[in-house]
């Protein structure tokens, strides 16, 4: 890749359209395409944040200015005009880039996988963070954890779902191996941006959606369409939002604006984590007071879905040495996980009350 300079120049698609000037009285600053509507709680929250606190941290030193989704870019195109260097920065879910490698599956969330704190802790004591360096270096991408949603919700559906009988044929929105797993249940899974996705339920093209959980799904009005919403995602257990780097961008910082990149991040993230437990408490309950059903899928569709997510698991590792490598990483510690979450977690909460 030929080095760009970041901080001395603009750099865009049109440097007017996709480039502030990057330096202005010796400040850096830089435009930050979001994949999500940059008020939309949590994911948009998340990148205004850490904006905000690079900002204060750097003393001013380095301002982000937060585009939403598409407002610069397209949702789903904000790794590649980081890569070409369009842009020096942006903030996503590593799937949406899923199509590089499969393996950034595994960064934002699959099917029975991590936790928002087996995920961190994999990151950061696993091995996973080097894993996931070199692959986005193949690409000139430098990206840093931003946060995740937690548990989400399985999905909203027009109609209740009591046997594998009724999901055949669903046009249903679902993002990541989800929809694949999805796919051998005979679901018509559907990825589209979230803003589309309150329009699709109400005109009849899906009937059913898989978006975040209460917080987000109220505040998208799901629950205008539907009062039945299926917990947990097994599909999606969680998803974790990222910032992105162009590699000659981050080359260029100073070692301290780095590590405040980083530890902004950081804070982003326990800020984000903290936002969706407190909130989707909050919004379970008042979607609960406004007549919404919360519900378990049946014991069958569970048992059918583990099944069909091993397939589609297994067909990823033989597909891609990235995926591999990053199982290799991740199994053995899920399977000591378990063990330890039975004995401490799975036991407590049910006597907590």
């Amino acid at each position: 890749m030929k080095r760009r300079t970041f901080l001395a120049s603009g750099a865009g698609i049109g440097a007017a359209a996709l480039a502030a000037p990057a330096v202005a009285q010796g400040r850096i600053e830089w435009n930050m395409p979001s994949s999500f509507p940059k008020a939309a709680p949590g994911v948009g929250t998340n990148v205004t944040r850490f904006a905000e606190l690079v900002e204060k941290m750097s003393d001013g030193r380095m301002v982000l200015t937060v585009y939403g989704a598409g407002e610069l870019v397209p949702p789903f195109a904000v790794e590649d005009a980081v890569q070409q260097g369009n842009v020096p920065i942006g903030h996503n879910t590593p799937y949406y880039a899923a199509s590089k490698s499969a393996a950034l599956h595994w960064y934002t969330g699959v099917p029975f996988g991590m936790t928002v704190w087996e995920h961190q802790a994999w990151l950061r004591w696993g091995g996973g963070q080097k894993i996931w360096d070199d692959i986005y270096a193949e690409r000139d991408l430098k990206p840093i954890y931003c946060g995740n949603s937690g548990v989400q919700s399985g999905g909203w559906f027009k109609n209740r779902i009591e046997s594998l009988e009724d999901l055949q044929g669903l046009n249903m929105r679902i993002a990541g191996l989800g929809g694949e797993m999805m796919r051998k249940l005979g679901v018509n899974a559907v990825l589209m941006p979230a803003t589309e996705i309150f329009q699709a339920l109400q005109s009849g093209a899906l009937d059913a959606a898989e978006w975040v959980g209460p917080m987000l799904d109220q505040a998208f009005g799901l629950q205008r369409i539907t009062n039945l919403c299926y917990t947990p995602a097994y599909a999606e257990p969680s998803a974790a939002l990222a910032v992105v780097f162009n590699t000659d961008a981050w080359g260029e910082l100073s070692p301290d604006l780095q590590a405040i990149c980083e530890a902004a991040a950081m804070q982003a993230a326990m800020e984000t984590n903290a936002q969706f437990d407190w909130f989707n408490v909050q919004a379970m309950d008042a979607l609960t007071a406004e007549g919404v059903e919360f519900l378990a899928f049946p014991d069958e569709v569970v048992t059918a879905m583990r099944d069909a997510w091993e397939e589609v698991k297994e067909e990823q590792r033989a597909a891609s040495d990235d995926v591999a490598r990053v199982l290799d990483s991740i199994e053995p510690f899920l399977e000591k996980a378990a063990a330890y979450n039975g004995a401490f977690l799975e036991r407590y909460l049910p006597a907590r009350g």
